[in-house]
């Protein structure tokens, strides 16, 4: 559905209907202003009505409707089409969700388009509406905002897997027993979302902040170079929080394994012990007439004392060694 549309001149929003064909119109009539017109999971009716009234590329089009694009940038003739993935973390479930927001921008006009229910632009463009000397840089004014709004999304979600990582890190160190194998395969799966999102933002961002872009102009690009500042300190944390996990998983199965081999080592003692009682008790009990100790008073009592020390001095022996 379309969210909203604005005609902005000198950094100020105009009071006009908020609809595709105003704006349009608008951008025809004045060349000093621009319009936003911002789209939540259209229609294919809805995204041809816009591509009409813009001259939108058909392929670009086609892609925005798609919501599993890769990040990237585009130039169409004097147009260019950024692709950004949005994230929010869902902590009960360890869970990185991922949406999409296609952003055409022209020289007098933004759409954008946004698929899933995270990094809503509602937010953006108030704020931006509030700062009328960046608003007036025009489209490449509102690309800045919903960039930096999309990454300080990232950092959030990031900081939110940190806290998980180090629960994690905890739970495998910890002197207890655990089970934190399926955890950090969830987390690291997470991780890995969270990658494909933001490593190949570096390059466009980094375009931007060099003004190689021509709809980005010099006096805008120092904001994309702080944008570019934070994309570059969130994929390094995030590749951080991945080598975290993957030394986490190889230490805890490392401990798993030492366990498994105290186990066995607990488990050979008690054999080795019990291997004695059923030794005695297996030659005793074959019943044959030569055997002078079956007629002995003693012979009992003897058998089981002789059976107590064996398996005492077995069981100092192993408790000294570690294994019991």
């Amino acid at each position: 559905m379309i969210v909203d549309c604005g005609v902005y001149a000198g950094g100020e929003r105009q009071d006009l209907p908020r609809d595709p064909e105003t704006v349009a119109q608008a951008i025809d009539d004045d060349g000093r202003c621009f319009g936003w017109v911002g789209l939540h999971e259209p229609s294919a009716e809805e995204m041809h009505r816009v591509q009409e009234l813009f001259d939108l590329h058909p392929l670009a089009v086609e892609d925005s409707l798609k919501p599993h694009q890769r990040p990237k940038v585009e130039r169409f003739g004097e147009s260019i089409v950024v692709v950004l993935r949005t994230l929010w973390y869902v902590d009960e479930g360890d869970a990185v969700e991922t949406g999409q927001v296609s952003v055409f921008v022209g020289k007098r006009y933004v759409v954008t388009v946004r698929h899933g229910e995270g990094a809503p632009l509602a937010t953006a463009r108030h704020e931006l509406e509030e700062r009328a000397s960046i608003l007036g840089h025009g489209p490449a004014a509102v690309l800045w905002a919903i960039c930096d709004s999309i990454v300080d999304g990232y950092e959030t979600v990031a900081e939110a897997v940190e806290v998980d990582v180090d629960e994690v890190e905890a739970s495998v160190f910890s002197s207890e027993r655990t089970s934190d194998a399926e955890r950090i395969y969830t987390l690291k799966r997470e991780v890995l979302e969270m990658l494909r999102a933001i490593v190949p933002l570096r390059e466009p961002i980094g375009s931007f902040a060099r003004a190689e872009i021509p709809l980005i102009s010099a006096q805008a690009a120092p904001f994309f170079r702080d944008v570019a500042d934070h994309v570059n300190r969130v994929a390094d944390q995030t590749e951080g929080l991945d080598a975290l996990l993957s030394s986490a998983l190889s230490a805890h199965l490392a401990r798993v394994s030492v366990q498994q081999n105290d186990d066995m080592r607990r488990i050979s003692a008690w054999v080795a012990i019990a291997a004695v009682p059923t030794a005695l008790a297996g030659i005793y009990g074959m019943n044959f007439d030569n055997m002078p100790e079956l007629r002995w008073y003693y012979g009992y009592f003897a058998c089981l004392a002789l059976m107590a020390t064996v398996c005492s001095i077995m069981y100092a022996g192993f408790r000294r060694a570690g294994w019991l």
